[in-house]
């Protein structure tokens, strides 16, 4: 008899019994329901009407610059007044090089601030400097390029590639040093725990353990400055001003004379009198755009991979 009563199973009470699944169903009847169809239809019709200037102006640039495409922009040198054809090939070469000696110039100094930063995260000479980073985020751009025109341009005494990189520089820092920052410590603490207690100095845990860990992050904030000082125009008309001729003279890049660009050669061309010349404009509106458009996409994969380690 107790060997019977050993082998029956316990009842269970079944943990919905007592649950009214009539009150569960969504219908549009009920007033809770109701206001959270009417929130979520809300707020699907203002993601697509902030998606509309977006999509409007990438399907202008299609229309309008596409059409203009060509091997020949990309080689050819900008026209003249009544000329037919040409391209924007110089620009090209000089916004990619002036934007290459931005971060040559920016990157070495953003990661050690950005190091100085997270390893004395609560010290006041950190503090200051992070307040002074987070307030050139928002740094007129036209002010850099005054500052690097009466900084460069006035004492080399003349427009050039070098101070258009320098004024370029001025924005792209503070982009840099604050994502750099927030790469790094997010590294987690269990590994620089582990790598002071294996012996590694300070130092060395920086360069071996923390900026490894973080160069996901790190050319994330790369990315994302080179994407804005590739799409800046006003600082490079104080600075680089514009050029119809190629850089390089006898294989030599001339560094030290007016650099043509794809911002400034939009600026001229999109309000000259020629129809060849605005069309131009439109073709390099198109490249621009699809330029700050890899280096987003870039950036946003490189971000994607930091998160998914």
């Amino acid at each position: 008899m107790a060997t019977a009563d050993l082998n029956k199973k316990p009842i269970v009470a079944d943990p919905l019994a007592g649950v009214n699944f009539a009150q569960l169903e969504h219908s549009l009847r009920r007033p809770r329901t109701l206001m959270d169809f009417l929130l979520n239809a809300l707020i699907t019709l203002m993601t697509l009407s902030a998606l509309i200037p977006l999509f409007s102006v990438v399907w202008m640039l299609a229309l309008r610059g596409g059409r203009r495409l060509s091997v020949a922009v990309f080689t050819q040198l900008p026209p003249s007044a009544l000329e037919a054809g040409g391209g924007f090939g110089n620009a090209i070469v000089g916004t990619l090089l002036m934007v290459g000696i931005a971060v040559l110039f920016t990157v070495p100094i953003g990661i050690m601030t950005a190091i100085y930063l997270a390893q004395n995260h609560h010290g006041k000479l950190a503090g200051v400097v992070r307040f002074a980073a987070k307030v050139l985020t928002g740094f007129p751009s036209i002010l850099a390029g005054v500052f690097a025109y009466g900084a460069i341009v006035l004492a080399t005494g003349g427009y050039s590639a070098l101070a258009g990189a320098i004024a370029l520089s001025i924005l792209m820092l503070p982009t840099i040093v604050l994502t750099s920052e927030d790469a790094i410590r997010m590294v987690p603490s269990r590994m620089k725990e582990a790598s002071i207690g294996l012996g590694a100095t300070s130092t060395q845990t920086v360069w071996m353990v923390l900026l490894p860990t973080a160069i996901p992050g790190i050319l994330t904030g790369v990315m994302l400055a080179v994407a804005r000082a590739a799409g800046e125009t006003a600082p490079l008309l104080f600075t680089a001003l514009f050029s119809n001729y190629w850089l390089w003279v006898h294989g030599h890049a001339q560094l030290m004379r007016p650099t043509a660009s794809l911002a400034v050669l939009i600026y001229n061309f999109a309000g000259m009198p020629f129809d060849n010349q605005v069309e131009l404009a439109w073709a390099a509106a198109l490249v621009l755009v699809l330029l700050v458009l890899a280096a987003n996409l870039i950036g946003r994969s490189l971000s994607s991979q930091q998160n998914v380690q």
